[in-house]
């Protein structure tokens, strides 16, 4: 499943080739990949013909497009954009950007054709293998705080309502610190599962959660109301340092499922500490001449990797 950083590298490689680009026509391959729009495949390309991509916005691992009916990229209040063409990657879902002359791919599900911009591909394809994701078009809401829905190229203060109930994250210039050591310090539940829950921080998914906690030296069954304010902010660096080191090796492919808009696979994989290592040397200990083997327990119908000298167990963790 893509997380945080894969979808944020779809994202930037969107924004740089659609943004301000009309949409000249869509062709749905497979109706199931747009089974999340209920009005069916006539009103999904009624809503997307002839508008334009204002931007490409993505808060957690949703991802959106915001609409307009204007052709510019200049809106007043009045004039923002109230619906969103929404991305659900899941499992498989992948958003290519190809020239027409370009065969389709095997999984092809639909096809968006852009306006004519030199040197820009003009089509946006969503391939999907297992037909877990999907495209919809979605209504735009306020942001219940006011500032912008998500990390994208113009700050609209609108967010795709499907995304409106999940917390800012972690590279979320908008992010605040005090709102997350709360919300985890009301919890009374294992810090990786206040990690993975959206309500609290968005984007954080099993691999990059047990990074984050390898890296602040912290286990996944510490204890949410017992956190320090110190080690929460550790924390935090480390979900941050982990988000931006897999971003600029172009997020983390273990197949070839999942690739940018360019179709290129990310390699984020070979510099995991943590995840997937069971059996291996800590790396952090083995600097310190110790001899730490990384251990893989059960979490919740998942895996945690974690260094039992580092990350010690606490006496009275929760799951």
């Amino acid at each position: 499943m893509p997380e945080l950083p894969e979808v944020e590298v779809v994202r930037r490689g969107l924004a740089r080739w659609v943004r301000g680009r009309s949409i000249t026509g869509v062709d749905v391959l497979d109706p199931r990949s747009i089974r999340r729009h209920a009005l069916g495949t006539e009103d999904f390309v009624g809503n997307l013909e002839h508008a334009t991509v204002q931007d490409v916005v993505r808060r957690g691992k949703f991802l959106w497009l915001p609409l307009a009916m204007n052709n510019t990229l200049e809106s007043t209040p009045a004039e923002l954009p109230k619906v969103a063409l929404m991305a659900h990657l899941g499992m498989s879902g992948q958003l290519l950007m190809q020239d027409p002359h370009v065969q389709d791919e095997k999984h092809l599900k639909v096809r968006i054709r852009l306006s004519p911009a030199e040197g820009m591909p003009e089509q946006l394809r969503f391939v999907d293998q297992r037909i877990f994701g999907g495209l919809f078009v979605t209504s735009l809401v306020p942001t219940p705080d006011g500032g912008p829905g998500g990390l994208g190229e113009t700050p609209l203060p609108e967010i795709a309502e499907e995304a409106s109930h999940i917390a800012r994250d972690p590279l979320d210039p908008y992010f605040s610190f005090e709102d997350f050591y709360r919300k985890v310090k009301s919890r009374k539940t294992g810090l990786k599962r206040a990690l993975l829950d959206q309500s609290v921080i968005s984007g954080i998914g099993n691999i990059y959660a047990d990074e984050a906690l390898w890296r602040a030296r912290l286990h996944y069954a510490r204890a949410t109301d017992t956190l320090r304010r110190p080690d929460a902010e550790r924390l935090v660096e480390a979900v941050k340092d982990v988000m931006n080191a897999a971003l600029a090796a172009g997020g983390t492919s273990f197949d070839s499922l999942y690739v940018n808009v360019n179709g290129d696979s990310g390699y984020f994989a070979r510099s995991l500490n943590a995840y997937g290592r069971a059996g291996e040397l800590c790396g952090r200990c083995e600097e310190m001449g110790l001899h730490s083997i990384m251990k893989r327990e059960q979490f919740m119908n998942r895996s945690s990797y974690t260094c039992p000298v580092c990350q010690p167990r606490p006496r009275n963790g929760r799951w």
